[in-house]
């Protein structure tokens, strides 16, 4: 495996391990005697790594296997091969953290049965709920925050005293720079270039879990992809809370789009999430005018009151937005934009709900992720506003905005017909072995006859009918 060198900033010391009774565990305590060399062979271990949430979580995982790989531990795919099962955790909604909970139920009678089973959580849910998951779990071994993760190992070799170990301190300046994730095979890799959130939208549990905000080097980044490449990856999706207000000292987000896409053997590069109040000049140019850099941006709306907006603490306004939108399709004509967005917010009134749903009607997203709200302990709105939109209310609006939606995604595709349209390979369709499944440059799903293909070409596919989430179509030579 190849470990990245230790570059020009200072080298990280471990964070502290604590166990519940808050008993310091010093490195030089572990496996420093003459015979150690039979220990530490006892305690490599097979380890099952469970993701849960973003993309962001899908690159912790990655940056997780690197540690625990280059500490002499093996990450396993099946679960039943595994000594240590962790879960790599979201918080952002009530529901994955209620899934997480029931998950570790079920992973208790797997640990009874099994004896010496170590389960672990980490991740944000174990950095917003440590208390709650050792009263609700308190067969849970060890929890570890987004910032702990180099602890791993140290934590595995010290959690056989049977107390749970938390590795909770946040670290303004951990960006596991000098880390190398151990990646799936595939035509896609997620590059983290951005850790934590100085934003403090009120709904948003991020900056208190993953802490503030920091950006890895330009050269390193840049470096990183041209590995990337040697590796196979065709696609290159860069990752930050707020990925566009990246900024290194030196670079802003439009220079590091325009570095990336002058890599050699780089064929597609996307992003998520960035903020419509960093949608800068610079960005919109490198998109408008990098090949490598898809026509495609997922553009986070939450309201399209700007009253619901300035208690959600976004820092735009509703006309600010459109105005954006307006621009980026001005300058990029073909792009595809999708939006998040969340109905029922504190004190949200009919109006605001009938404003949001204007916006997307105008708008015309290619597609959204939508949400009812739901407090979250922790978050400035949970200490601050009242969440008095009833349940029903909540419920009516979202998917009032649903169906809205599914129906201009299916216009949208439905305009596609008949045209020919570049598509990467992916692997195969789930619903038909003779076909493949792969994605356009505006990110749209595809599915097509094989023909003489393989997963990783880029091939011209004209479509003949399509869903409001799947174009289907034939390659064309």
């Amino acid at each position: 495996m190849y470990v990245k060198p230790h570059n020009t900033m200072k080298t990280k010391s471990p964070l502290p391990i604590y166990s519940s009774q808050s008993q310091l565990i010093p490195d030089d305590k572990l496996l420093t005697q003459p015979s150690d060399i039979n220990i530490k062979k006892q305690f490599q271990r097979n380890v099952y790594i469970e993701t849960y949430g973003c993309q962001m979580n899908v690159s912790d995982s990655e940056l997780m296997t690197g540690i625990l790989t280059q500490a002499g531990h093996r990450t396993v795919s099946d679960i039943d091969d595994a000594d240590v099962i962790l879960l790599n955790t979201c918080a952002i909604r009530e529901n994955a953290e209620t899934k997480v909970i029931n998950r570790l139920e079920h992973l208790n009678h797997k640990k009874r049965r099994e004896g010496n089973l170590i389960i672990g959580v980490c991740g944000c849910m174990a950095q917003h709920l440590r208390d709650k998951i050792l009263d609700a779990a308190p067969y849970v071994d060890l929890v570890m925050g987004p910032d702990a993760y180099r602890n791993l190992p140290m934590a595995l070799n010290a959690v056989v005293s049977g107390d749970p170990f938390l590795g909770l301190q946040l670290d303004k300046s951990e960006d596991y720079a000098d880390i190398a994730p151990i990646r799936k095979e595939g035509i896609r890799a997620w590059l983290t270039i951005q850790r934590g959130c100085d934003k403090m939208c009120t709904f948003c549990i991020v900056p208190f879990v993953r802490g503030r905000e920091r950006s890895i080097p330009l050269k390193i980044l840049t470096d990183d992809v041209k590995r990337l490449v040697e590796e196979g990856f065709k696609e290159i999706v860069l990752l930050g809370q707020t990925v566009n207000s990246y900024h290194d000292g030196n670079h802003d987000f439009g220079e590091l789009l325009w570095s990336i896409a002058e890599v050699d053997g780089v064929e597609r590069v996307r992003f998520t999430s960035p903020h419509p109040a960093d949608a800068t000049d610079s960005m919109i140019d490198a998109m408008e005018n990098c090949p490598e850099v898809c026509n495609q941006l997922h553009l986070p709306l939450q309201s399209g009151s700007t009253q619901v907006l300035q208690r959600m603490r976004r820092t735009y306004t509703a006309e600010q937005y459109r105005e954006l939108v307006s621009k980026i399709r001005d300058k990029i004509p073909q792009i595809a934009i999708s939006t998040d967005v969340i109905v029922g917010f504190c004190e949200e009134t009919e109006k605001d709900f009938k404003q949001t749903y204007e916006l997307m009607e105008e708008i015309r997203f290619d597609s959204a992720f939508m949400f009812k709200y739901s407090d979250r302990d922790g978050t400035l709105a949970n200490k601050m506003l009242p969440d008095d939109v009833p349940e029903k209310e909540k419920a009516k609006r979202l998917n009032e905005i649903i169906n809205l939606q599914e129906k201009i995604s299916g216009e949208i595709n439905q305009s596609k017909i008949g045209t020919t349209v570049p598509v990467l390979i992916e692997g195969d369709s789930r619903r038909n072995a003779d076909q493949y499944h792969g994605k356009t440059d505006t990110f749209k799903t595809t599915v097509f006859p094989k023909e003489e293909t393989q997963v990783g070409d880029i091939v011209n596919v004209k479509i003949h009918s399509a869903t409001a989430h799947t174009l289907i179509g034939d390659i064309v030579r």
